[in-house]
């Protein structure tokens, strides 16, 4: 059932828009390459990347291991998902410049974290750090990939407000698993670098992209209940006792 469609702040409208013309319309055009091309290569390249790194740097270190298991692991299981239930937000078409601009502004400046640990411009992490780092990792990557899954399955069999399962708990439990997936990445670099491009990934690009799915599934007359019981990234410290949950 519909209910009354909450309207976008004008802030995050206006960064939607820009977000959209920088990534997939700033000309010269046409529009033909489809979004995926660029973020699978900067996925599936990372495994590559820190393995071509590490030999050229002659680093085999437990911090470059660690380090090129997690990224490159989760480059895999990108790809993975991008065949078994892709997101078909990416397919797509972008200009040519709006490729290159995605490159640049967020996938590209990824790979100067495993750059820094490889190339020993960060110093090594300590093993305490990098069994945090990599416990981040992993739930993350779990919660992510399960989510997606979740999300792809539920919809495809029918459309509507998903409100059990990772859902049930927190609203957006797919961009919860890329930020601790990250945030595992950055704790090993340990460098205000990382964290600072993150921070902008996360508040420009991830805010506005939550800010929106938010407004467009307000239109349920289920969205009050459910968001007051659930929270946006993080489950709620105070759950909804039963009675709320039923009004």
């Amino acid at each position: 059932m519909a209910g009354k469609k909450k309207e976008p702040s004008a802030f995050r409208s206006f960064a939607k828009k820009a977000n959209t013309f920088l990534a997939n319309d700033c000309p010269p055009g046409p529009n033909f390459i489809p979004w995926y091309y660029i973020i699978n290569f900067q996925k599936a390249g990372s495994l590559p990347l820190c393995l071509a790194l590490m030999t050229f740097y002659d680093n085999w270190s437990m911090t470059a291991v660690v380090y090129t298991i997690s990224h490159g692991s989760y480059g895999i299981l990108w790809i993975m998902k991008h065949f078994i239930f892709r997101d078909r937000n990416w397919d797509v078409p972008t200009t040519i410049m709006g490729t290159v601009l995605s490159f640049a502004m967020v996938l590209g400046p990824y790979w100067m974290m495993p750059y820094a640990v490889i190339s020993r411009t960060v110093p090594e992490s300590s093993p305490l750090r990098l069994i945090i780092a990599a416990t981040i990792y992993v739930v993350g990557a779990a919660i992510m990939m399960c989510a997606d899954c979740q999300k792809h399955f539920v919809l495809k069999a029918k459309r509507g407000l998903i409100t059990d399962g990772f859902f049930g708990l927190v609203r957006h439990p797919n961009y919860l698993g890329e930020i601790m997936i990250y945030s595992g990445f950055a704790l090993i670099v340990n460098h205000p670098y990382a964290w600072a491009h993150l921070l902008f990934v996360w508040t420009w690009v991830f805010g506005t992209n939550i800010h929106m799915k938010e407004c467009s599934m307000s239109r349920y007359d289920e969205w009050g209940a459910y968001a007051s019981r659930t929270g946006m990234l993080l489950p709620p410290l105070m759950p909804a006792s039963s009675d709320e949950k039923n009004d």
